[in-house]
């Protein structure tokens, strides 16, 4: 298979992930997120979209890389973990959104969080420059799993 098509795929797969969250998240923004209690610190809703589209760009050019290596055994492992963590980035959404339970997605970012550390790790073993694609999602995420936490106590 050609690099162009991996790539192609690549970003297939990252958006993907984001259309199915963004199913998830799209029925509850009009009503009940709207009424949840927020910090003050909380992003204006048109923030998300640039940011997890630029994030979604930069995981899909860093798994792209890693898979572009001949296969290994450490190769799998690297495209493994970035499966379980965009996995669990979905699920955060269905959590949050559409089963409108943050502290649930709260205790699931925080696994999340993990998943995108242990990817990140082993990224960077592979290819060292595709850390620089995953820590502004890792940073995000922290911020992501700090505002959750916030909603959720506010809203108990």
């Amino acid at each position: 298979m050609s690099t162009a098509i991996k790539l192609v795929i690549s970003l297939l797969l990252c958006f993907g992930a984001a259309a199915i969250g963004g199913f998830a998240t799209a029925n509850s923004l009009s009503d009940w997120y709207i009424n949840l209690q927020k910090p003050s610190f909380n992003p204006p809703n048109w923030v998300f979209g640039p940011v997890w589209s630029l994030l979604y760009t930069f995981m899909a050019i860093a798994l792209w890389k890693v898979w572009s290596l001949a296969p290994s055994t450490e190769r799998n492992l690297a495209i493994s973990w970035f499966f379980i963590q965009l996995i669990l980035n979905t699920i955060w959404s269905f959590l949050f959104f559409y089963f409108q339970w943050p502290l649930g997605a709260f205790v699931e970012i925080i696994i999340l969080w993990i998943a995108i550390l242990m990817t990140s790790i082993k990224f960077y073993s592979l290819v060292p420059w595709t850390i620089w694609l995953l820590i502004p999602y890792l940073l995000w995420v922290s911020f992501a799993a700090f505002l959750n936490a916030t909603i959720a106590w506010l809203n108990l």
